[in-house]
């Protein structure tokens, strides 16, 4: 009360205003406290008192409260009916996004429950996997190990009775009478000479060609794709073979190739790639013309050697696994010259195709009486098929074996007619 702003305006106690409510009291003009706020500016959207019309509201269209109230109502009620309807709709959301984050927490326990059970299923079929392939390395290992075994022990049988007859032939030799000697040569010789037959092997029967690759498929475990098996083939540059129909022959200028055929040791079929191929082509009677191969690994113990010869004539080609010649390697390759096509035309005989003209002339060299120069049916030199007026080959798909182009006139009076 004792501050100027606020000296007009009405004070009471808090609890006094509990149940007290300001409906229905008059309400004065902040900037005029002596006057009620009876009047409302449209242009400002704001209540004031009469000299507010007379002072900063001045040509301002204005109106008493109670004529402006019901359309400003009417217009707040509409907004509060719009944002009831939006409540609405926010709380069925909300709603939803509560159902939703159940559902979601729901799904991802079942989800977490199916995760657990694949991987105790995959870890169960892994650990199977790798018992499964530690014991088949036993086997193999015991496997190997046994021909050693015998392998030894046969050359340690060999070896004791070549020690044996050794010293007993050095015995006799030198302790031994030239009459007892000579009783026992022809045993002591044929025993020798029996052991210095005996056919054994001079390398262990056996390699250490143990691989494992984690990379290749081991087929289903427990219903998993599994991977990881052992390897124990060794690729054998001797038995590893070329197979392929153009091997020995090419044309110039045309894509071509054959195939490499890997075998191990004992000529099975290897079934893997990822061995060291190597391809030479080279000219044999040019210096420094060589042909640039590609080799292809088809992953299963094949591989695709292509190529295409720019220079016709003869090539050695040579083909290595693991710096080693295969079977077969090095062979020769002969390169024709370049595919030559017909520039004549495929036709019956030169009368019907040109029109029963006599000048016109074939490469088949047949004739016809009555001045025709060229070929006819069932005449001279006729080959009794149809043919390229060319170089008389009768089949269709064939090299031309005739010289350059000609440009007469009796070969352009041919053309093709139906037969």
């Amino acid at each position: 009360r004792r501050q100027k702003k606020t000296a007009s305006h009405a004070v009471t106690e808090l609890e006094n205003t509990k149940d007290c409510s300001q409906a229905g009291k008059p309400l004065f003009c902040p900037s005029h406290p002596t006057e009620e706020l009876r009047l409302f500016c449209e242009q400002c959207d704001q209540p004031m008192c009469r000299d507010c019309v007379v002072d900063r509201h001045r040509q301002h269209p204005y109106d008493f409260i109670g004529n402006v109230i019901h359309r400003h109502g009417d217009a707040l009620r509409g907004l509060l009916k719009s944002t009831q309807q939006h409540m609405g709709t926010l709380e069925d959301v909300l709603s939803r996004i509560d159902d939703m984050g159940s559902a979601v927490r729901s799904r991802a326990e079942a989800v977490a429950a199916e995760i657990c059970l694949f991987a105790s299923g995959y870890v169960k079929a892994i650990e199977e996997h790798r018992d499964r392939l530690l014991k088949q390395l036993e086997d193999l290992k015991v496997q190997k190990e046994n021909l050693l075994h015998l392998q030894k022990a046969q050359l340690q049988q060999l070896l004791l009775d070549m020690r044996t007859g050794m010293e007993f032939t050095e015995h006799l030799l030198t302790s031994g009478s030239d009459l007892e000697i000579l009783i026992t040569k022809g045993v002591v010789a044929s025993r020798l000479a029996k052991l210095n037959g005996v056919a054994y092997n001079t390398h262990p029967s056996v390699d250490d060609g143990i691989h494992f690759s984690p990379q290749e498929k081991a087929g289903q475990c427990c219903g998993y794709e599994v991977f990881g098996a052992i390897l124990n083939k060794v690729v054998d540059p001797a038995r590893c073979t070329l197979h392929g129909e153009d091997l020995h022959s090419a044309r110039q200028n045309q894509l071509t190739g054959f195939t490499l055929l890997c075998n191990d040791t004992v000529g099975e079929r290897m079934g893997r790639g990822g061995e060291a191929v190597r391809v030479t082509i080279t000219h044999k009677d040019k210096r420094g013309c060589a042909v640039k191969p590609t080799v292809c690994d088809n992953d299963d113990g094949t591989y695709h050697i292509s190529y295409s010869p720019e220079e016709a004539g003869l090539y050695a080609v040579c083909v290595y696994v693991k710096g080693q010649h295969v079977q077969g390697s090095p062979f020769t390759l002969m390169v024709k010259n370049k595919f030559r096509e017909h520039h004549g035309v495929f036709h019956c005989c030169t009368f019907c195709s040109s029109g029963g003209q006599k000048a016109a002339r074939c490469a088949c060299g047949g004739t016809m009486p009555g001045g025709y120069q060229g070929c006819g049916h069932g005449h001279k030199g006729h080959p009794g098929y149809p043919h390229w007026s060319c170089c008389g080959q009768v089949k269709e798909n064939s090299e031309c074996l005739g010289g350059p182009p000609s440009d007469t006139s009796q070969r352009r009076l041919l053309r093709t007619v139906v037969l």
